[in-house]
């Protein structure tokens, strides 16, 4: 995976936690296909009340009967990236609502790659002993 630094492009997906492809969350299924994807990365952020086009108003709160409460699947990588991604989205994305916006990107740190010592830190830290 490369660094990603500077200009990106900010993907936001919002639909229902209920909402599923072939029996499988819908949300999971993205996060899924973006990785599939090689893409920088993607969270899933759940909602603690909200509405959509349907009006309806689903919260958390305790006497609420609502259990479909809104998701947020965000992804950033290049806006090229992004954009090659959004005909999967498409096919997905039956009711919900896709939102794209241009970011900057400061500080992106993928997980080292492979055991330590090949070009990683040491084990123990970065002195080779231990705390």
């Amino acid at each position: 995976m490369t660094r990603l630094t500077g200009s990106a492009l900010r993907l936001t997906i919002l639909v229902g936690e209920n909402d599923t492809w072939h029996r499988k969350p819908l949300y999971s299924e993205i996060v899924h296909r973006a990785h599939r994807a090689g893409l920088a990365g993607a969270s899933v952020f759940r909602g603690i009340e909200g509405f959509g086009a349907s009006s309806l108003i689903h919260t958390t709160r305790l006497l609420s009967l609502s259990e479909d409460l809104p998701v947020a699947v965000v992804i950033v990588d290049t806006e090229e990236r992004v954009r090659a991604f959004l005909p999967q989205l498409d096919e997905l994305v039956t009711d919900g609502l896709v939102v794209l916006d241009g970011c900057e990107v400061v500080l992106h740190r993928p997980a080292p790659a492979g055991p330590a010592g090949s070009g990683g830190a040491p084990a123990g830290g970065p002195d080779g002993g231990t705390a």
